[in-house]
């Protein structure tokens, strides 16, 4: 007799038997609930019977063990569902309960309220959520999470990088996590695609690789976003932006200025965008563009666009470049792109240069300067063979303003450079800077750099079209500072 009849006949419900969809579930049902009772109440293979109480061996170590055991029970079960069950995450979560509380019942080891809680959060972190990461994913003050290796957890709190205690049990314990979280957003990982950049529900981005090409064991970097997108006073109180700066790039973006956010690894490019492109009023229709959606813009009319990569066969790669050129015909007000690394950089610059002003982006660089010669080098990687000269013509008529944001040796992310764009000299693209940070302030007792970014008092050329549409600035924005002179032009 099956297990399915021997069900049926135990319930007396013949009528369920004919419907074998329903006892089928039912059978799932009980075999989760024998699974965890049974691997719960066996001891580890090689180790001796458990103690009957947690005294004998330490509650800290038989709740640890506890944890485990739950774990691998539901896990066994219930991992080929936790990313392909058509089951809502609400009735999961709710099954995932329910046998958990039955595992813990069945169990010797007594239990304080506290420990039952702890218990279940655990669990319910390593089935349904993202196991050892979880208490750092919920924490506010960290930034970044950094997994090198299974046994190897940094997180980055303040601007400061320290190791955590945080482990995960084995390789194949730390896979199953990347597995879950790339494959929540249609993207997969395997030796045959052993990188890839995701993101969780939060939009918090994903980076993951795994052997042949991570020598030493998976990779894992999340940078976390925060729950509540920043605003520019929060900018402003981190010291990120001084308020004459803020209000000149309002007036930037209200006059529908090209705009591009320059800086390195980490320094908070993305956040800055952000902030900028809250600043586009709302009855405007934006189109944003990104490897991987980040951007948490708050207005309503928003058109959101994703590059896909490539398929097990190799096919059906969406690019950034493909998704700029789709962009132009989707009728936009303004193009926000996360991030130009590509040919996409030509694209870009041509829809600045033909009627889509307002567009903003942001490249790697570490100067005003360096950004436009990474944006000179990106256009000749779109296979176009131009002339330099031709390129440099396109940068300095698209490119209205570079925005350098850097990340200083205290950990702090300041805007260091707002420059004008002010065209082409001979083979020279002009540049001049509106604010520059003066770091003369020193540091204070903790090491903090007091310095902060001050106007050069240059009015830069585009001033004129703030008149012009009607834009007022207070006269603080572009006052000379008697602490620095006035630079020339670069």
């Amino acid at each position: 007799m099956s297990l399915i009849d021997r069900i049926a006949e135990a319930r007396g419900e013949q009528a369920l038997g004919a419907d074998p969809v329903r006892l089928a579930r039912a059978a799932e049902a009980d075999e989760i609930k024998s699974l965890a009772a049974r691997v719960a109440a066996a001891p580890e293979e090689g180790s001796p019977a458990r103690p009957a109480t947690a005294e004998a061996s330490g509650p800290g170590e038989a709740l640890t063990r506890l944890t485990d055991r739950a774990s691998q029970a539901l896990f066994e079960r219930l991992g080929s569902k936790l990313t392909d069950s058509e089951l809502p995450e609400a009735q999961l979560h709710a099954l995932v309960r329910a046998e958990l509380q039955r595992v813990i019942a069945n169990e010797q080891t007594p239990l304080s309220v506290d420990d039952r809680r702890r218990l279940t959060e655990a669990v319910i972190a390593e089935v349904l959520g993202h196991g050892p990461l979880q208490p750092l994913l919920d924490d506010p003050t960290v930034s970044e999470i950094m997994v090198n290796g299974h046994d190897s957890v940094y997180a980055e709190r303040n601007g400061r990088i320290t190791r955590t205690p945080v482990i995960f049990s084995s390789e194949d314990h730390l896979r199953r996590v990347i597995e879950r979280i790339v494959s929540r957003v249609g993207r997969r990982i395997d030796e045959s695609s052993p990188l890839v950049d995701a993101r969780l529900a939060d939009g918090s981005r994903v980076n993951a690789i795994i052997p042949p090409l991570a020598f030493g064991g998976s990779s894992l970097t999340i940078r976390k976003f925060a729950a509540k997108p920043f605003q520019v006073s929060d900018l402003i109180g981190f010291g990120t932006l001084s308020p004459e700066m803020a209000e000149l790039l309002r007036a930037c973006v209200e006059a529908r200025l090209n705009i591009v956010v320059s800086g390195g690894t980490g320094t908070g490019k993305t956040t800055l965008l952000n902030v900028l492109s809250s600043f586009i009023p709302s009855n405007e229709r934006i189109i944003t563009i990104e490897d991987a959606v980040e951007l948490q813009l708050q207005q309503e009319h928003v058109v959101r666009l994703e590059s896909r990569p490539a398929n097990i066969e190799g096919n059906g790669a969406v690019t950034i470049r493909d998704l700029v050129r789709n962009a132009l015909r989707m009728r936009p007000d303004r193009i926000v792109v996360g991030e130009v690394r590509g040919g996409e950089s030509l694209d870009m610059l041509q829809a600045m240069n033909t009627g889509h002003d307002g567009s903003l982006a942001t490249v790697h660089a570490n100067t005003p300067r360096d950004a436009v010669a990474r944006l000179e080098t990106l256009v000749l990687m779109a296979g176009m063979d131009l002339p330099l000269r031709a390129v440099r013509e396109q940068v300095a008529s698209a490119v209205d303003v570079i925005v350098q944001i850097s990340r200083l040796r205290d950990g702090t992310r300041r805007v260091t450079h707002v420059t004008e764009v002010q065209g082409l000299e001979g083979e020279t693209v002009t540049l001049q800077d509106a604010f520059l940070f003066d770091y003369s302030a020193g540091t204070d007792l903790n090491g903090r750099i007091l310095g902060k970014a001050v106007p050069t008092g240059v009015r830069p050329r585009f001033a004129e079209r703030f008149a012009d549409m009607g834009i007022s600035l207070s006269s603080r924005v572009f006052g000379a500072t008697a602490e620095r002179p006035l630079p020339g032009r670069r």
